[in-house]
């Protein structure tokens, strides 16, 4: 029998980790932000003089990360904001450090995911890429150019401080390209425009040749989309504390009794779904490890639906495959919208699968048409801090799953 959880056990653990949350990212960021706005301007200069972003990571939650910041990257969700050379190295060709030294090239951006002592291969792996010429960048010590180490012990609290690190970077490196005079190298220099992003940057004005004074304003950016995520946390959580609560019980409910949970997401909410998984079969904390299998991993499947079906049917044909009565469906999405997510939670509601949703905005057709069992709303418009706030709800849900 799964546990019975009282709600004011819940609210309390709620409220630890969202103060847990709190004061990890204020003095992170508070410590960190000039450093990133540095970094961003690095990063601008060696994009403009031809260099790639090359993520790698080794552990499960790693790759998770891997593949995320590169599709950021490469994909940008913001209506103007140019593609950039991205690319992820998981090991998965042959060991990391030969995959790096058969792609790493000077002027490139090589960013590991990962802790000290996950593999000795990572820190090979950066000097590697430092010998080549590489900017390096790494958030434990890893021997990389540019360390930053969150200040907690919490794997989830560590994992969601770097996703709203290296979305900042991804948000803020295009403010250099719209300043281009203050990129090395280049000697064409153009007005501030922002175009369809400007909302993303309030504090810039008309100032070209002022690295200092852009430098700040990316600073007070940084601080003000780290109290944005913290605040969305707080309203995600609390608004849905009865949708997790059930959702957990639930979900331990159909592991216990022989269920697996399946995860699917799109895009960036793909790699969550991907480290949603991680989190299950591959703990921390010694929690058990419990089945769950992802429906994003396998591109020769995803690719075959996509190109004789249609890319809508991508994850309700698995479903047909793999779901079975009293299994649990987890679907991420920033709209609530995609068809993808959509079908695939019908089809599981035919199945008689148990469907837990994470949808951003006001949750879109799944919380519209009650298309799962339990729905948990971020409360924003905006994709990279929808995406962090999901992060905590996930890592939470994973928590309460083990709550005794």
């Amino acid at each position: 029998m799964s546990p019975v959880r009282s709600d004011e056990a819940v609210r309390e653990l709620l409220d630890e980790r969202l103060t847990q949350r709190r004061i990890a990212g204020s003095d992170f960021f508070d410590a960190e932000s000039e450093r990133i706005a540095r970094l961003c301007h690095r990063m601008a200069e060696r994009f403009a003089r031809g260099g790639r972003l090359i993520a790698i990571g080794i552990s499960p939650a790693a790759r998770s990360d891997v593949r995320h910041v590169a599709v950021e990257f490469v994909h940008p969700v913001i209506v103007g904001k140019r593609a950039l050379p991205a690319l992820g190295l998981a090991g998965e060709s042959g060991p990391l450090a030969q995959e790096v030294a058969l792609t790493a090239e000077l002027e490139d951006i090589v960013i590991c995911f990962g802790e000290s002592g996950d593999s000795a291969a990572l820190p090979r792996s950066v000097k590697l890429a430092r010998e080549r010429g590489c900017l390096t960048i790494s958030f434990s010590e890893l021997g990389a150019e540019w360390t930053f180490d969150p200040p907690s012990s919490d794997p989830f609290v560590r994992q969601e401080l770097v996703e709203t690190l290296y979305h900042v970077l991804w948000e803020l490196v295009h403010v250099f390209f719209e300043h281009r005079g203050l990129l090395e190298g280049r000697t064409e220099r153009r007005s501030h425009d922002a175009g369809a992003s400007s909302f993303l940057y309030p504090f810039l004005a008309e100032r070209e040749h002022d690295l200092g004074a852009v430098l700040a304003d990316v600073q007070a950016s940084i601080l003000m989309k780290a109290d944005e995520v913290q605040k969305l946390r707080t309203a995600t959580l609390n608004g849905a504390l009865v949708a997790l609560s059930e959702a957990a019980a639930d979900l331990r409910t159909a592991l216990d009794r022989g269920g697996r949970l399946l995860a699917l997401g799109n895009g960036g909410s793909a790699t969550d779904a991907t480290d949603a998984v991680a989190d299950f079969v591959t703990p921390p904390s010694g929690w058990p490890s419990r089945p769950a299998i992802d429906l994003v991993a396998d591109t020769a499947i995803i690719t075959a639906i996509a190109n004789d079906i249609g890319s809508e049917a991508i994850f309700a044909r698995q479903i047909i495959a793999h779901g079975r009565p009293g299994d649990a469906l987890l679907a991420l999405s920033t709209s609530g919208n995609s068809l993808s997510v959509v079908d695939a939670l019908v089809e599981a509601r035919r199945r008689e699968v148990v469907t837990i949703a994470l949808v951003g905005y006001d949750g879109g057709q799944v919380a519209e048409r009650g298309l799962a069992d339990h729905v948990v709303i971020t409360p924003s418009q905006y994709i990279p801090r929808i995406q962090e706030a999901q992060a905590t709800a996930y890592h939470v849900l994973r928590e309460l799953v083990e709550l005794e």
